[in-house]
């Protein structure tokens, strides 16, 4: 937990400063109240008593209480000031964490998990930065002030208090021993709410197509009940808390009040003023006492929920990028779009066996390599070693003749127009996700030109051009208001509006008709000549035209060369066109 607040920055710490500074003003005032009152009911009690005499400590205790309200509403700004900023912050290391992760961090945490450790964990830390900094300075220096004020009264009533603060603090010590380890659950339980209701909302056509809804409710449901009984046990220990707190304070002033009876019939007449005047002081800084200790309590049951959220925070924070930029940023080259991959081996991390073993090619600026296997070859794999959403085990992979572990990321990202397997778009216009990540500065005009370009390329300009706002209609969160194909065309005219010197496309044609699968290669051979292109394709028609194919079976390679060759000499590209084409279409060809 103490970990957590290395985040706060100077301004912060001064602004706890300050209010530590209000925090002791207010005790201050608050336990000169009773002293007041005390002059007060003498001066009430003493026969020839000036009313100007308590007129005057009734204003000196009405100065207090003002004093003691400015001093809260201080201590709140302030504190709220410390706990938003600081809730912001966190937020903010999250998401810019999250974002640095390559895809093995990623795995690690769920979506689900994720989310919750932005929202509510971060949430908990705030709550108890905001209350926590008030109660655990105030409570103490309340308590012991209030203490030295009354040690030396009576011991009846010393005695009186000491009972109801043990009372106090055994039975909320038994709340904290059966609440506290629920904290966890709780936060667990949230995460696997929010994963249930994620997957819900993302598969709301699967569901209702297969009509699982009841299904899908009752998996709900047994999410939420877990949840709410866990929420129900530990919030009916804490509502204990109330009840009993009134009824020791209350309890503790019947034992003064009767104690003080007592101790007023027993004193001789002369003193009896005084007693009673010290029974209604006492009374006030008892109360105080209680009060201090419910603070102190109250920051034992926060302080393990907030550090619970604390340590999954952390756990983020924590967590080292596998994936390190390169030490040179401006890495220059004489080639641009060159690719070679050198004895690469690659294994997903805690696996046993290889995905790839020993794969080595090399494309030069502006040819084609088409990548083609059966399912599970490890063909979106290869491709996703390139960009570095993972690193690979043992070989290299060069791009224009440096190893891509020595570019930063940005760079390295620049130099790739990357379309993946499963299209994805953005909530925003047609416009924004075809510029999306692009660092141009063209002029208004310019870039409008050069949307419109890359959509005309990737076939997407016939159906943009049917939409009222046309490039400016907008996109629902995940492309929701799209089909499967026009998703992958925008997703295609993203990577070609962005020039990159390597095209890389897994599995982007799929959604694809095989005429406009066509159309949309013609034209982006035509306008990228000069890019490097790799295509990971299922397709025999798609592929055939490239400069070379490469064939995976079982993470190797099996066969390299072009269209005929292979079917020559490749067993497995034979069989995988032969599932597609007939001998005749093949003979034709």
């Amino acid at each position: 937990m103490v970990r957590i607040f290395k985040y706060l920055k100077i301004k912060e710490w001064l602004a706890i400063l300050i209010s530590i500074v209000f925090i002791v003003a207010q005790v201050w005032l608050d336990l000169k109240l009773p002293e007041y009152m005390q002059e007060i009911t003498t001066l009430v009690e003493t026969e020839g008593s000036a009313m100007q005499d308590i007129l005057i400590q009734g204003g000196y205790m009405l100065l207090c209480a003002i004093g003691s309200v400015i001093a809260a509403v201080a201590i709140g700004f302030l504190s709220s000031f410390v706990a938003a900023t600081m809730a912001m912050r966190l937020r903010k290391e999250v998401f810019n964490k999250t974002i640095s992760f390559s895809m093995e961090e990623i795995n690690n945490f769920s979506t689900a998990s994720l989310i919750t450790r932005s929202t509510n964990d971060i949430t908990q830390i705030q709550m108890f930065i905001g209350m926590g900094l008030q109660f655990i300075v105030r409570a103490p220096i309340m308590a012991v002030w209030a203490i030295i004020k009354i040690y030396n009264k009576s011991w009846e009533w010393t005695l009186s208090t000491a009972i109801g603060v043990v009372i106090l603090v055994s039975m909320l010590s038994v709340i904290i021993i059966f609440a506290v380890p629920k904290f966890k659950i709780i936060q667990n339980l949230t995460d696997s709410l929010n994963r249930v209701t994620r997957e819900n909302l993302s598969g709301l056509r699967v569901i209702r197509a297969y009509n699982a809804e009841d299904y899908q409710e009752n998996k709900f449901d047994s999410a939420n009940i877990k949840l709410t009984k866990t929420n129900l046990f530990t919030n009916r220990l804490m509502a204990i808390i109330q009840p009993t707190m009134t009824i020791i304070a209350s309890g503790l002033s019947v034992a003064i009040y009767w104690i003080g009876a007592i101790l007023i019939n027993n004193a001789s007449f002369s003193n009896r003023i005084q007693v009673f005047s010290d029974m209604i002081v006492f009374s006030s800084y008892a109360m105080q006492v209680i009060m201090s200790f419910m603070m102190l309590t109250m920051i034992f049951i926060m302080l393990p929920r907030a550090s619970v959220s604390a340590k999954r925070i952390m756990a983020v924070l924590d967590t080292k990028p596998r994936i390190i930029d390169g030490k040179n940023n401006d890495l220059v080259s004489d080639s641009s779009g060159d690719v070679e991959f050198r004895n690469v081996f690659f294994a997903y991390p805690d696996a046993v066996e290889n995905v790839l073993e020993n794969i080595s090619f090399t494309l030069h600026q502006g040819e084609s390599l088409a990548i083609i296997g059966a399912t599970g070859s490890g063909k979106s794999t290869l491709v996703n070693l390139l960009p570095r959403f993972y690193d690979v085990s043992q070989g290299e992979i060069l791009i224009d003749g440096i190893n891509v572990k020595e570019y930063s990321q940005e760079n390295l990202h620049q130099k790739i127009g990357y379309v993946s397997q499963k299209a994805i778009l953005f909530s925003g216009t047609i416009a924004s996700n075809v510029t999306y990540g692009s660092k141009t500065d063209s002029s208004a005009e310019q870039e409008k030109e050069d949307i419109l370009q890359a959509l005309k390329i990737a076939q997407a300009e016939d159906f943009v051009h049917q939409l009222p706002k046309q490039e400016l209609a907008q996109v629902a969160q995940g492309g929701s208001n799209f089909s499967g194909g026009q998703k992958q065309r925008i997703s295609i005219a993203r990577a070609i509006y962005k020039k990159p010197e390597i095209y890389v496309f897994d599995d982007s044609f799929s959604a694809l008709d095989y005429k406009t699968d066509k159309l949309l290669r013609e034209a982006l051979r035509k306008y990228s000549q000069g890019v490097t292109s790799i295509i990971v394709a299922q397709r025999i028609g798609t592929i055939k035209d490239a400069d070379h194919i490469l064939v995976l079976d079982e993470g190797k390679i099996v066969g390299y060369g072009k269209h005929q060759d292979l079917l020559t000499n490749c067993e497995v590209y034979r069989e995988i066109a032969l599932s597609q084409l007939t001998q005749e279409e093949l003979n034709h060809e």
